[in-house]
């Protein structure tokens, strides 16, 4: 009965009405503070999905997805900045005016556009994903190899980033929480609400956008480049074409993460890019379960919510107790928690315990010196 009920479509149904419930109830019962940590992790999730749908269904293992993540926050805090940098000198940012910059630069004019910059904050990290993904995968570049030149690209970006003070206010980042959207401030209880509201929906569209792709063919040509790459090639299919098209996909959807979780955050800096930042979004799809998209989400949320809970009771420990948990799913849950239980999981765990039983079948009579009845 236990097993019936795990493999039907309940737990998963049940599942997404907890999660819905609970996105509901939060604004009534959280402060705007806890509130506003909830709609940060949100966002990530939605970075955490585009690392489910290139590493769970694809086999790519990206440890440079702070790139786009910060592309996409630095798109939204330029549009900002410039929204509320009407009296300041010269009309630019304040920033600029502490290294004698009295000209706004060339690549920022077009961020004065609210419409250029909604583009901007998913199409530039897609189109980048997609020119050093194809520089990659066309020379059959994969595994540890494309990791490593990953978290190449990600030290580049951030060096570049950081030593960029007069266009970019290089280490110190863009703030946004003193911006202005919509007439009021981007930090104020009202619009950090909003922005929880729609952090929330977009999660909900990123995930059903990426069930999307991953039910169809495109996404059964994933799992076959994941699978076995060498015998789709020989069957006629191009693997380049469609791992550089996913992995701009991943691209896009952290650059969205990136812009909800600046203007939720008030800042956005060249740390996004650090390494340490980009292997968390690994381990949080690990330990949600790859390959499951809803694990991804619920990793994303538990695991910077546990973060979030041990660091201000226990500041020290918190890296001791990440690298533990990364340890026990690498060695006892390699699927993850939703891989765990989808795979016989919780079953196997109660029958160790002695607490399962097999319901619905029974012992066999033995009718020792009796002789069967026939009808």
């Amino acid at each position: 009965m236990f097993q019936r009920f795990q493999q039907s479509r309940w737990p998963q149904l049940l599942l997404w009405v907890l999660i819905i419930a609970a996105i509901v109830a939060a604004p009534a019962v959280l402060p705007v503070f806890r509130l506003n940590l909830l709609g940060r992790f949100l966002s990530l999730a939605i970075v955490a999905l585009g690392i489910d749908l290139i590493w769970g269904f694809t086999g790519l293992l990206s440890l440079g997805q702070g790139i786009f993540f910060a592309l996409g926050g630095y798109a939204a805090a330029m549009y900002l900045q410039l929204n509320s940098s009407s009296g300041f000198p010269n009309g630019i940012p304040e920033f600029f005016g502490l290294y004698g910059v009295k000209q706004l630069p060339a690549f920022w004019q077009p961020f004065h556009s609210p419409l250029f910059t909604l583009v901007a904050i998913w199409l530039i990290p897609a189109v980048l994903a997609a020119v050093l993904g194809n520089l990659v995968f066309r020379n059959r570049i994969k595994g540890v190899y494309f990791s490593i030149l990953t978290q190449a690209a990600l030290l580049v970006f951030f060096n570049f980033f950081n030593g960029q003070q007069k266009l970019i206010n290089g280490t110190n980042g863009l703030k946004t929480d003193v911006t202005q959207l919509f007439g009021q401030m981007v930090g104020s209880p009202e619009m950090q609400r909003g922005f929880f509201w729609f952090t929330a929906l977009m999660v909900i569209a990123a995930w059903a956008f990426v069930r999307w792709v991953v039910r169809g063919r495109f996404g059964d040509v994933l799992i076959a480049i994941r699978d076995d790459e060498p015998r789709l090639r020989f069957a006629g299919f191009n693997p380049t074409l469609f791992k550089t098209i996913v992995f701009a996909i991943a691209g896009g959807l952290a650059g969205i993460g990136g812009a909800l979780y600046t203007v939720q955050s008030g800042i956005v800096s060249p740390q996004y890019m650090t390494v340490p930042f980009s292997i968390e979004m690994v381990i949080w799809v690990a330990v949600g379960g790859r390959g499951t998209l809803v694990g991804a989400i619920l990793g994303a949320v538990a695991i910077n919510y546990a973060k979030s809970l041990v660091s201000e009771a226990m500041p020290q420990s918190w890296l001791f107790i990440q690298g533990g948990l990364f340890i026990l799913v690498v060695t006892a849950l390699p699927e993850g928690v939703i891989g765990w239980w989808r795979s016989d999981g919780p079953r196997n765990l109660l029958t160790r315990l002695g607490i399962a039983r097999r319901i619905g079948t029974y012992p066999q009579l033995e009718l020792d010196g009796q002789e069967e009845v026939q009808p």
